[in-house]
């Protein structure tokens, strides 16, 4: 990465002064609290941490990490959104209940400016979480800075942040539950447990660039794979897995065959903003 875009995008840090961002412990956030830490020091840039039964345990294990080898000032909270109906009921509008939560339970911590990972990408989709920004006049410097995805990824290899740079998507487990199935603890610790019993049955790393989904659908559970992984899966290892995944699945899920598909994102996402 040339020096010019880490430098706007410095500036739009320094302009804002004191502020509080939120990280969930992908490279998006990972990489704006880096450089908000080496712009505005300790003192000024805290980082603010929910953890949650839809965040995976090794996104949280990755924040205190980078907070203690940089020196981060971290706070790490339950935003509360399992307390909100609204938010269990899984509306097509989730996110946007999500995100008010966590948002509220930041300014309940700090009166600074929140700013958030959003990149210009994010923009291209139907995003009722930036609905929830706007209503608590969160910033998006990444927006400000004109950064896409790529340029995030360039910035975090720029500022040396390792393996960061190439951590794979990863929305919150509650995006693996079709819309309108209410959203349960167990359900997501289910999916975790998939996704980690199927990346390592093919040797998938929680940093490599390949796709490892559960899906809970009315029709059943699916588990989405990238091309090459699919490819991989014979017959007899779906068939082991398929048994093992249905034996530790919890009470109240759909018992059809588990299947197994190409990745595509968003998939369990039924419903547009306009319905």
């Amino acid at each position: 990465m040339s020096a010019e875009p880490q430098e706007r995008l410095a500036a739009v840090l320094a302009g804002i002064g004191p502020l509080a961002v939120a990280v969930s412990g992908g490279v998006d956030s990972l990489t704006l609290a880096a450089l908000a830490h080496r712009v505005l020091g300790a003192e000024a840039a805290l980082m603010v941490h929910a953890a949650s039964p839809a965040v995976p345990a090794e996104a949280t294990a990755r924040v205190r990490a980078e907070a203690a080898r940089a020196g981060w000032t971290l706070r790490v909270v339950q935003a509360g959104e399992f307390a909100d109906p609204n938010y269990r009921a899984n509306p097509v509008n989730r996110c946007f209940f999500c995100k008010t939560n966590l948002y509220g339970t930041i300014r309940a911590v700090s009166d600074r400016t929140m700013v958030s990972g959003a990149n210009l990408d994010d923009l291209g989709e139907y995003r009722p979480g930036l609905d929830a920004a706007r209503e608590h006049a969160v910033r998006h410097p990444y927006i400000e800075a004109g950064f896409d995805k790529a340029a995030v990824r360039a910035l975090a290899r720029a500022l040396g942040l390792g393996e960061v740079a190439d951590l794979p998507a990863a929305p919150c487990l509650s995006s693996r539950v079709e819309t309108g199935i209410r959203i349960e603890p167990e359900t997501l610790a289910f999916i975790h447990a998939v996704e980690s019993l199927v990346g390592g049955a093919l040797g998938v790393s929680a940093g490599a660039k390949r796709a490892v989904r559960c899906r809970v659908r009315a029709a059943g559970i699916v588990v989405e794979l990238d091309p090459d992984s699919l490819a991989v899966l014979d017959a007899d290892r779906r068939g082991d897995l398929a048994l093992r995944i249905r034996a530790t699945a919890p009470l109240g899920l759909p018992e059809a065959p588990v299947r197994f598909m190409a990745y595509r994102t968003g998939s369990a996402f039924l419903t547009g903003p306009s319905a």
